[in-house]
């Protein structure tokens, strides 16, 4: 019987190492899907970003000077609301967002603060398709940038 009992041991300490090495994988492999889940938020919620920027701009010529200027603007009788809150960055899961600054206009975008390196490398808009070659989410810049009307050459009293 201490035979059989020392077998028994033996095969319950190889399932124990099987198990341990099967949860070991399932981990790895929901790690990498909560962070894919967390880039099409970052993508997300950028877009949003972008799209409050450029409506705060449209409305009256100028870009925000801080980020809680989209959730509140106060430049006219009735305040506008871009966005409802400022949002969390999923990757750091605090708003410590980037800002991007063009010089004393303001803040024409914004970039997560994290280091961490994609996964995604292809599919984005084609406004993004540099986010391709990003070394980190510090990379995925959603900036607005204003279009003006293209005009013929001389379709502008003076200029020819």
């Amino acid at each position: 019987m201490k035979r059989t009992a020392g077998f028994t041991y033996v095969g319950l300490l190889l399932a124990v190492v099987l198990l341990g090495l099967a949860l070991s994988a399932v981990g790895a492999v929901w790690h990498t899907m909560a962070q894919r889940e967390r880039e099409k938020e970052l993508l997300f919620i950028g877009r949003e970003f972008k799209a409050a920027i450029a409506a705060y701009y449209r409305a009256g010529g100028q870009f925000p000077q801080d980020l809680n200027d989209l959730v509140e603007d106060k430049r006219g009788p009735q305040p506008q609301h871009f966005l409802r809150r400022l949002y969390a960055d999923p990757m750091t899961g605090q708003a410590d967002w980037t800002a991007i600054r063009a010089d004393s206009l303001g803040i024409t975008g914004l970039a997560s603060s994290s280091t961490g390196v994609p996964i995604k490398k292809v599919g984005f808009d084609k406004d993004e398709e540099g986010f391709a070659d990003a070394g980190s989410y510090q990379d995925w810049k959603f900036v607005y940038v204003p279009t003006f009307g293209r005009r013929k050459l001389g379709a502008i009293p003076g200029v020819h």
